[in-house]
Formats: C-alpha cells, structure tokens, sequence
C-alpha cells in the first residue's frame, strides 16, 4: 500500500446469521453435520443477513472524509472493522498509522476502576507508552474538567462525565487516524463546543479523519469528500457538496411516484398555459442541482429582487433582498409548509425559514391553483456568497416533503457600505447595544 494512503478498504462484507428461535441456534450447531454424515443435504436453519457488500475505497493521509447514510446503512458496522473490534467476513482492511476511535464513549471503561485507572488502561490499548501517559495526563484531566472525580471509580461517574473523560483521553493520543461515529451527540452543548473545536484542530493538523454523522452540514463544512451508504453498499463517492445531496435526495424523496422524472424536472397533470398566465413576468423557471419529493404541490419558478423590485443577486450587508417563490399543486392539498434555507460557501445550513416562521398558514389548496410567496429578508451576514435551497414541508416538522430543491441559485452580500459595523467573530451580525459604567474607588 502506497505510504500515502493511510485507510484502503477493498472488497469488505461483513454478514450475521439470524436466527428466529433460540433452539436454532442449537439446531445450526448440531443438525447439518449430522444431515452430511448420513448422505442428506444440509439444512440451514438461520436467515443471512449483509450488513456490508463489496464496499471498497481508499481514503488518503490528511483527507477528511465523511460517511452518511440511513440508520442501518452500516455505518457503524464499517468503522468497527477498520479499528479491529470487528471481524469481516470477506475482503481486507489496510491502515496506516495509530487509530484513535470515537465509537460509543466509555464502552471499554471499567466501572470498578477509577478515572486515573481507566485513563492509563485505555491510552494503553490505543498504543501510548507509559512515559507518554504520563507526559499527557494533565492535559487529558484539564480537557475533561470532572474535578476529584478523576480518583473516584468510574461507577459514581455521570453519563456525561464517562463521555467527557473517554474522549479526553482519546484526542490525547497525537492519533494518525481519527475516527468519530456520532460521538459528540452527547454531552452538554459547552462541552460539544469544545470537542469540535479540537476536531478541527487535529484536521488542520493534517490527521486523516473519518466523520460519520446525521449532520451533512458538518459534513459539508469539513470533509474534502464524502461516502454514502445504502443498504450495506457503497452508493455515492465525490465531494462533500455532492454526496451530501444524494443522501438527502434518497433520504426523503419517492423518485418513483410520478411527480418528478429522473432528471428532477415536474411532470405537471396541469395545463402549461394556464400555470404560465399565473407567473410574474421577473420570476425565472427553477432549476436546481438537484430534485425530489413526493409531489403533489411543486416549485415552478423563483426570483430574487431588492425592495424597489429589480433583479439582482448582489446585496449589501443590512439591505433587504426579496426572494418570491411561485408554487403550483397538481392536487388538492390540506396544508403544506414551503420555505427557504440559506447555505454559507462550505455548505453550511445557516437558516431555515418557513411560512409558519413568519406567522402566516397555507391551506386548502386545490389542483390546479397557483400561489405566490414573497419573503422579505434583512441580511445581516458577512459579505460572502451564500446557496439557497427551497423546499415544500409536509408539516411543520419537516418530516416528509412535496417537492425540495437543492442549490436553486446564488447571492452575493457586499460589505461597502455605511450600515456595515465593526465586524466581530462569526458568520452573523446580532445587533446588539451595550451600556458601560464607570464605578469610581
């Protein structure tokens, strides 16, 4: 294997026998060698089941690389046979380098040792030399902040205090290889703070990381590429950007249900004409990246204007830009809930604003009406280029949609101008005053 590749994956399959009753479990043990003993074919008394199939790919030194895919995709599966607490049942794993894992936080903790105990046992089994342990040791006890806990056994510990002194120890390892499954799902809001801030540190120090999450904003934001899995196979490999749209594409469509064809494009039960006499003549026809939904109310056209009316995709910071939206249903819908998204240059989810948002109910629509949306919006980002996703929600929960559309278009927002402050830390401005009191000796 090259020295450049620090993970290559070929072929892997990993497969679990079920079994439907306990006795036959028994039964698979004992039966089938009877059955050849005596001449007769053998019976399998258990169903097959491939949690992983053929999954090959290489991930190079430095890359960070995300992995998404529904629950039962084999995520988890896969990132347990590249640290070796899992078997595979064919193909090969190939690493190089020390792998430090965020799998399930304190899983190898013993509860009847102490804080200190667990600390030295575990940076053992990670690879570090007691000398090295030592050299760390307050360093790992200062990240995780549980005090005189750290000489109490584990078994008096909190939740979060097992999380915090697990992935203490595991960043404190100088990993080659990084490896998170939704570890930082835990834990309170300061202390997750502060765990992605030393993942970010540790990929801006050129470690290889693998990043399996829910959240393909953060996969946007930080990985060079992504993976996606779909029932135990590799479904999409490229950038973070496109994979994260396939997975969101077959996460929440239905490309089969006659609304949408496969290039995304609405296959309308209306006349053309009649949906044309109803668009604005400064609204443009969608055309988004990409496509899905179940149907039955879709998004034909948008635009975007500043307050006097005149198209532009050029903004300055404070000024307010009017995005207008024209939707059209092919059926008779009780209710839906349409809105926007806005996307930083990473791909960063930054907002998400729906009819409900800004107090207003759509109801009662009927096959073959048209309605248009205009929201208003005062941008108090930082000037840059932003994305915008629209979407057509199922409830206000967001649990299922008629039509979203990824990447629909651009804007720009330009700083030169005089309502533009002093700019402090972050992508958004909150106005905000501030009094100050001189107390005098």
């Amino acid at each position: 294997m090259s020295s450049e590749i620090s993970i290559k994956v070929e072929n892997l399959s990993k497969s679990y026998q079920i079994y439907d009753q306990p006795r036959d479990r028994l039964k698979q043990f004992i039966l089938p060698r009877l059955q050849r003993c005596i001449g007769k074919p053998s019976k399998e008394y258990y169903r097959e089941f491939s949690a992983l199939s053929d999954v090959s790919f290489e991930v190079r030194k430095g890359e960070t690389v995300g992995i998404v895919g529904r629950n039962g995709a084999g995520k988890s599966t896969l990132l347990q046979i590249i640290c070796g607490t899992l078997s595979p049942s064919g193909g090969s794993v190939y690493t190089n380098g020390r792998i430090a894992a965020l799998l399930e936080l304190g899983s190898g903790f013993n509860i009847e040792f102490t804080g200190r105990e667990n600390i030295y046992m575990n940076a053992a089994i990670l690879g570090l030399t007691k000398e090295e342990i030592d050299a760390r040791f307050e360093d790992i006890v200062s990240f995780a902040d549980i005090g005189d806990f750290i000489e109490q056994p584990v078994k008096t510990y909190s939740s979060g205090m097992m999380v915090r002194l697990a992935f203490a120890t595991a960043i404190h390892v100088d990993p080659e290889i990084l490896i998170v499954d939704e570890a930082l799902a835990v834990g309170d809001f300061a202390f997750q703070h502060k765990c992605m801030s030393r993942i970010k540190q540790i990929i801006a120090n050129g470690v290889t990381v693998l990043l399996v999450t829910h959240d393909v904003g953060a996969v946007m934001a930080s990985c060079d590429r992504a993976i996606m899995l779909r029932k135990g196979k590799v479904y999409s490999i490229g950038t973070a950007a496109e994979v994260c749209d396939r997975y969101l594409e077959t996460d929440t469509a239905k490309l089969d249900s006659g609304q949408f064809n496969e290039a995304g494009q609405v296959i309308t039960k209306t006349n053309e004409t009649s949906v044309e006499n109803h668009v604005l003549s400064n609204l443009q026809p969608i055309n988004p990246s990409y496509r899905w939904g179940e149907g039955g109310v879709a998004i034909s056209a948008w635009s975007l204007s500043d307050a006097s009316g005149k198209l532009t995709t050029s903004f300055h910071f404070g000024e307010e830009m009017v995005l207008s939206v024209l939707l059209n249903a092919t059926e008779n819908i009780d209710h839906c809930f349409p809105g926007f998204m806005l996307r930083d240059r990473n791909g960063y989810h930054l907002t998400g604003i729906t009819n409900r948002t800004c107090g207003k109910d759509i109801t009662g629509i009927f096959r073959g009406e048209s309605i248009l949306l205009e929201f208003k919006i005062k941008l108090l980002y930082r000037a840059d280029n932003y994305s915008i996703l629209l979407n057509i929600a199922k409830d206000e929960y967001g649990t299922g949609f008629y039509d979203l559309c990824e990447n629909v278009g651009n804007f720009t927002i330009l700083a030169e101008n005089a309502e533009c402050p002093p700019w402090g830390y972050g992508r958004t401005y909150l106005p905000t005053t501030l009094d100050v009191t001189l107390i005098k000796k």
